[in-house]
This record gives structure tokens, sequence and C-alpha cells, in this order.
């Protein structure tokens, strides 16, 4: 007999830890076999109770026993159990989607809000129809506000999210030409991340909105909105202050102007904090407090870091790229006070039909910022820019020839999709 899921949510409350890779067992949680493309949760269900696991949770009727839960289908189930969860609190929660800096935005945001308030935040970039359950499971009754960071690769995701996140608030980091693929071009691109909005239109929630941001002023028209940005007529209001390698701003607050200087890379990153200072003073939290978390935040996992080897001074921007963000970078990199310059840049993938086009624009931007010395890693690139540049098939080609050279005083830009794995370059520089 399959497993309602009020009587499922009972055990939940019970025993409060989900597990859905059996190679992370808690002793005392409760295992949700899922199954993807290559795997099969299932077959883990009896490792995971041998393993500590107080309950797994199967959709194979051929595993019976006390400790196994049957339902229809377990990602549903995990889904559904996280919206129950979700409907016990009536605390803020706010959801962060974007086509780029969301998850830098969610850290920022993670690290004003955790100044006053008791906060479950997205870990990682768990932020998808797996990790957006999970996320809302860990809320407990010790949980002031809640941050949920929403990735999606194809539209209907982020309204699909927002039935199980239900938030209260919300933010669109920008619009952007990613995963272009999955979303049948930019158009479908607009729609997908206009789902939030449609949420918060729909239950007269607050959207905070970048005022130097057309598109999401247009989007945004006729809501409920609190707005951040370059204007002093906004509710957070900022400018950048020179053009140093790493951001420095001036925030105007009610108690006069804060200066802000971050560990972040590249003034593309001026639209993240101020939306971080904008929640952040929405809930009270105290501008020196804002300042305090700001200044020190670290960022981690090859997103907008500044790094020093023997030799050369490196950005390293490889966690993600797509035609959006990869022109940002480069034309902020150009813009750094220091030469020589050294661009390492990898493909933009999931971008579909558009792919090649949009490489070539890359390439001519490259050009006719009058950068002398590039090296393109990946196929798209290879075929892209021709003789213009060198370019290597794949990052472990470009370290080799990389380990070869005497580059040596450098500044190096090193960008690109995740399954490029630009970082493996930084061993040869």
């Amino acid at each position: 007999m399959r497993t309602s899921l009020k009587k499922l949510y009972s055990f939940f409350q019970e025993y409060s830890v989900v597990a859905t890779d059996s190679r992370q067992i808690v002793p005392g949680c409760i295992f949700f076999a899922l199954k993807g493309d290559n795997f099969d949760g299932n077959n883990f269900v009896q490792s995971a109770l041998e393993t500590g696991a107080a309950y797994a949770v199967t959709d194979n009727p051929t595993y019976k026993g006390k400790r196994t839960l049957l339902v229809k289908n377990v990602l549903q189930s995990l889904q559904q159990l996280a919206q129950m969860h979700r409907q016990q609190f009536d605390i803020p929660v706010v959801a962060i989607t974007g086509s780029n800096g969301k998850t830098t935005t969610k850290e920022l945001t993670n690290a004003v809000l955790s100044q006053k308030y008791k906060v479950t935040a997205t870990k990682g970039n768990l932020n998808n129809h797996i990790g957006v359950p999970l996320t809302i499971l860990s809320i407990t009754r010790e949980t002031d506000i809640a941050i949920i960071e929403m990735g999606a690769n194809h539209q209907g995701e982020i309204a699909a999210l927002c039935e199980i996140a239900e938030p209260t608030h919300g933010l669109i980091t920008n619009i952007g030409r990613a995963h272009l693929g999955g979303f049948g071009g930019y158009e479908g691109v607009i729609k997908a991340k206009n789902e939030l909005y449609d949420w918060l239109r729909k239950w007269d929630s607050v959207a905070y909105v970048n005022y130097d941001n057309p598109l999401l002023m247009k989007l945004s028209d006729g809501m409920v909105t609190t707005l951040y940005g370059s204007n002093e007529n906004v509710f957070a209001y900022g400018k950048l202050n020179g053009n140093t390698a790493n951001l420095e701003l001036e925030w105007v607050s009610g108690k006069g102007s804060v200066k802000i200087k971050t560990n972040l890379i590249g003034a593309y990153n001026f639209e993240n904090v101020m939306a971080a200072i904008c929640i952040g003073s929405y809930f009270g939290v105290a501008a020196e407090k804002i300042k305090l978390a700001i200044d020190s935040y670290l960022p981690s996992n090859s997103r907008s870091q500044s790094l020093k080897t023997e030799k050369n001074s490196i950005v390293l921007d490889a966690y993600n790229a797509n035609p959006t963000s990869m022109k940002v970078a480069i034309e902020n990199f150009k813009k750094l006070p220091h030469n020589p310059k050294l661009l390492i840049l990898g493909d933009m993938l999931e971008l579909g039909d558009e792919s090649l086009n949009e490489h070539a624009e890359i390439v001519a931007l490259i050009e006719n910022l009058g950068f002398e010395k590039a090296v393109l890693v990946g196929p798209d690139f290879s075929t892209a820019t021709g003789q213009k540049f060198l370019c290597f098939t794949t990052s472990d080609e470009a370290t080799k020839w990389l380990s070869d050279q005497n580059i040596e005083g450098f500044l190096i830009l090193v960008k690109g999709s995740r399954g490029i794995k630009m970082e493996k370059v930084l061993e040869a520089l």
C-alpha cells in the first residue's frame, strides 16, 4: 500500500533530515530513491537503510519492509512534501532567479540578512527541481527568513518552483542570453524568468527590481516593487567608486554615505551588491551591519575570484558563462588598470542553434577591444575564431600548451562554461 503525503510528512516531522544520495547518509535520515538519466536510486535502498537511514522512500513495489515507504513517484513526493512543509511557516521567503549573478546575489543577501536574522538559504547552487525542495525541507522553527535560489533551463520550471516554495518576495537579477537552446531563444528566456514576477503579481507580493535595467522595469510595471540602482530617487541608491580591480561602491543610506570595498572582481557585480543592500535595508538590517557583511564576503567556487600565483594575477570566473556574462566580463577586464593582459576563454554551452553566432560575436568583441593575446578553448570557439586567435579543443590541451610558455607578469581572465573545466588551466599559470 502506498504511503499518503500526510503519513510521509508525519515521518518527516520525526526524522527531519532528507538524503537523496546513498553515499551521504546521515544516521536517522529519510532516503529518497530518486531516478536520473544514468541511475536509479531504488537500487540503493537497501544500502541506505544498512548505513543508517531511518526510512527509504521508493516507487519500486518490489522493495517491501517496515522501513520502506512506497509512493507513486519519488520526485513528486519530495516536491509535495516540501510544499506541505513550506505551508507550515509564516515567514518571508525570498526567491532569487536570473540569467547571471543569482548565486552571488543569494550569497551576499544571505550574508547581509544573517547579521540580524536566522536565515535558511540555498546551499551552493542547489537551485533546481530537486535542490529547491531540499532547501525548503531544511527550514526549521528557528528560521526567520528563507532565501531560495531558482535556476531553470526550460520554460515552466520557475513557475513550478514557485508552487513549491511559495515566495513572498522575489528578485530577478537580470535576463540574459543563457540556455538559449532549452528556452527556444531569447524571448523564451524572458518568458521563463518572468514566471517569478507572474507569481509575485498574483499574490501582490514584493519584487526587488534594478532600476537601471529597462527590461526588468518594464516587466514589473504595475507590481509592488522596491527599487535599487544608481538613481538617487530609488530605495537603495549606490554608485561605483573608482575603477579598481575589486569592486568599490558608495551606498547612500538613510544615515548618510557608506563606502563599501568588496572582494568581488568586476563592476558587473555592482547590481548584485546593490540587490543585497536593498533586501537587507528592506528587512531593517543596520547600515553598519550591511557594510560589514559585504566587505567581509569572500567569493568562492570560481565566481569573480581574484587569485595570485607566483607569476601572474588571475581573475577567475569559470563557474559558468553565457553571451551576456562573457561580454560584461571581457569589457570590465579591458578597463582594469594593468598590462599586459591575457584572455583565456572557454565555450559557452547550451546555446542551441545560436551557439556559433554567439561565439563569433565574442571573437569580434575581443578584436574590437584591441586584445592582442587570447587563448580560446572549445569546439565552438575553434569554429568561430578561424585563424584570429589561438584555440584548443579542450582545457587539457590548452593547459599543456600554456605550461610550455613563459607566461609571467600578466593579468589573466579565465572564464567559460562549467562543462569546459577552465579551472584546469590555473596549474599552468
